[in-house]
């Protein structure tokens, strides 16, 4: 299956624009792009998943084909995470499965935490467990215990007015950085092609940014789900090549799950992109199309 072309939609929240691929009557299937990507980024692994699902993949606000809300405050992920789910009250869908890459996972962590009733299933990609206060304190003391050169974008995008400054009219030179020396495996030109399309939209510097400024806020509330345990059957896949997500993000996550499953691919942070057949054989396997 591939997917459509961007729609537009008008939520209470705001215009978001999504994706849609496979059966409209199928098990819905919420697929979640992280930064600096939009939904397109599962297009090659939709081409590989088994029928009955009905895809919905929203575009985040603030990039793809969605608003640019030039504040700060919406890019907190409990924020974004009711994006999502007006989205999908305004489109009429009830329960679902849940997958998010990236930033992409983060929020799709707190629609599960909003709406944990709604979500059947869910799968993370590359990304912190936000509930896992311990693996993530000893990835804050490892990042800590060497240069942290790796990292260097996240202050970058931090500092007031300086990606205003300095991205527009360099898009191709600033995401080609990340899609292109992340990877061992080349990025596929028709995903960077896209990507390049929605970055060149007016704003994009700033609220793209502002995924990263909110990160001190979201930090601090997730310091409040310690407690915490996902009820619904999950699973974590991982880019074992990853360069950001480094292998400590998975210390004691199984603590954090009812029901837990992990695997690796070798891949780096983009692993949707750069191994998709491989991703869609996971998560064909562990998602429910009936």
């Amino acid at each position: 299956m591939h997917l459509s072309d961007p729609k537009q939609q008008q939520t209470p929240r705001g215009r978001f624009a999504w994706r849609e691929g496979g059966n409209p009557e199928g098990q819905p299937l919420i697929m979640i792009h992280g930064w600096p990507e939009s939904s397109y980024c599962w297009e090659h692994v939709a081409a590989h998943l088994k029928p009955g699902f009905r895809i919905i993949a929203p575009d985040l606000r603030g990039l793809g084909d969605s608003e640019r809300t030039p504040e700060v405050e919406p890019y907190r992920k409990q924020e974004m995470a009711q994006d999502v789910i007006s989205l999908l009250d305004t489109l009429g869908i009830g329960d679902f499965q849940l997958v998010g890459h990236d930033w992409g996972g983060i929020v799709a962590q707190e629609v599960a935490l909003a709406e944990p009733q709604r979500v059947r299933r869910m799968v993370i990609m590359n990304i912190a467990i936000i509930n896992n206060l311990k693996g993530n304190q000893e990835v804050i003391e490892k990042v800590r215990s060497g240069s942290g050169a790796a990292y260097w974008y996240q202050h970058f995008m931090q500092t007031p007015g300086l990606p205003e400054a300095m991205i527009p009219g360099a898009e191709k030179t600033w995401l080609g950085h990340f899609l292109r020396t992340w990877s061992d495996e080349p990025f596929p030109q028709d995903a960077f092609d896209e990507y390049l399309r929605t970055f060149r939209t007016p704003g994009t510097a700033g609220t793209s940014s502002n995924f990263y400024r909110t990160f001190p806020d979201d930090a601090r509330r997730w310091a409040t789900t310690a407690a915490h345990r996902w009820p619904m059957p999950s699973m974590y896949i991982y880019g074992n090549k990853d360069r950001v997500i480094i292998p400590e993000y998975l210390n004691h996550i199984e603590e954090c799950f009812e029901s837990l499953r992990v695997e690796q691919v070798e891949a780096g942070h983009f692993l949707q992109e750069e191994q998709p057949a491989l991703v869609a054989g996971y998560l064909n396997d562990f998602l429910k199309a009936d």
